[in-house]
């Protein structure tokens, strides 16, 4: 197994462990719970770019990479959701972006068409989870000047999951549309 293959892995393997210590109740919880999120999505980054930079792209990293982001992002907001720090609709939208997309690339690829993340696809990873770890950071250290950072910054991502869905909806129409869809 490659180097972002492993780092693929090691993303899922640090998901229960976010998820446990996320779900515990002490004073340093939230903090180990955003650096275990951020160090998770760290690794989406590091794998994509040594998976190009060494042309170890595979087809196991195309499959798990998005799939492992999603899982990621879908547990935080969960989480989130059950600790009363975010309103269930908003973790609605995020979650039914994902699988709309992904169901838009699969029907793409079977289609024979390789849909990529676009930039707009990659802003939006990145405001989603600036947004999570605000959130469980309790916004510090914008709370000192009473600033709801976590608040604004998921609003941010909220209008870039929705422009970058509507995004990846209209230019894969575009493709499939010469097929007859």
């Amino acid at each position: 197994m490659n180097l972002p293959n492993r780092l693929t892995l090691a993303r899922l393997l640090l998901i229960p462990v976010f998820l446990l210590v996320a779900s515990y109740k002490s004073l340093y919880a939230d903090a180990v719970a955003a650096a275990v999120f951020v160090l998770g999505a760290v690794t989406d980054g590091l794998d994509g770019y040594y998976a190009r930079k060494n042309k170890q792209v595979t087809l196991l990293g195309k499959f798990m990479d998005p799939l492992v982001d999603k899982i990621l992002i879908s547990a935080a907001l969960v989480v989130l959701v059950e600790l009363g720090r975010l309103s269930g609709w908003i973790a609605v939208v995020i979650i039914s972006r994902e699988f709309a997309v992904t169901g838009l690339r699969a029907i793409a690829a079977a289609e024979g068409v390789v849909i990529t993340a676009s930039n707009l696809g990659k802003i939006k990873t990145v405001t989603q989870i600036v947004a999570i770890a605000a959130i469980f950071l309790r916004d510090f250290p914008f709370s000192l000047i009473h600033i709801p950072f976590g608040s604004i910054a998921m609003a941010v991502a909220l209008l870039f999951t929705f422009w970058s869905g509507l995004d990846y909806f209209m230019s894969t129409w575009k493709l499939l549309k010469k097929d007859g869809y």
